[in-house]
C-alpha cells in the first residue's frame, strides 16, 4: 500500500508522474508502474489515493477537457505474463495538477 509520511500524507512508492505543460494553462500528468501480482494491490491503492485527492480538490466537473470538463483522469491496467502495468493520466489546470503532485511528494 501507499506509505504514509510523518505528516500523515500518503507517499507514492510506485507511481512516478511526468508532467507536460499543454501551453494553455492546463497540463497532463502521466504515471506508470509495472509490477508483479504481489505489488498490484499497493499500486491500485496509490491510484485510488491520487483519484480521491483529485475528486476532493476538483477544479470543476470531471469530463474530457475538450468537452468542457475542468479535469479528467484515465486509468489503464494491462497484464502481460507475470507483469501488470498500471497507467494513470490526469489532465486539468496546471496549478491544480502541481498542487496534487506537491501533496504526494516526499518532504525530505
Amino acid at each position: 500500500m501507499a506509505a504514509e509520511g510523518e505528516s500523515g500524507l500518503t507517499l507514492l512508492q510506485y507511481l512516478l508522474f511526468d508532467a507536460s505543460d499543454n501551453g494553455d494553462g492546463t497540463g497532463t500528468w502521466d504515471a506508470m508502474a509495472s509490477v508483479r501480482a504481489a505489488q498490484l494491490p499497493a499500486v491500485l491503492a496509490e491510484v485510488r489515493a491520487v483519484l480521491a485527492w483529485a475528486e476532493v480538490h476538483a477544479p470543476g466537473p470531471r469530463a474530457a477537457l475538450d468537452d468542457g470538463g475542468a479535469w479528467d483522469a484515465d486509468e489503464q491496467v494491462q497484464t502481460d505474463g507475470e507483469w501488470t502495468t498500471v497507467t494513470l493520466t490526469l489532465a486539468g489546470p496546471w496549478a491544480w495538477g502541481e498542487a496534487l503532485m506537491a501533496h504526494f511528494a516526499p518532504t525530505d
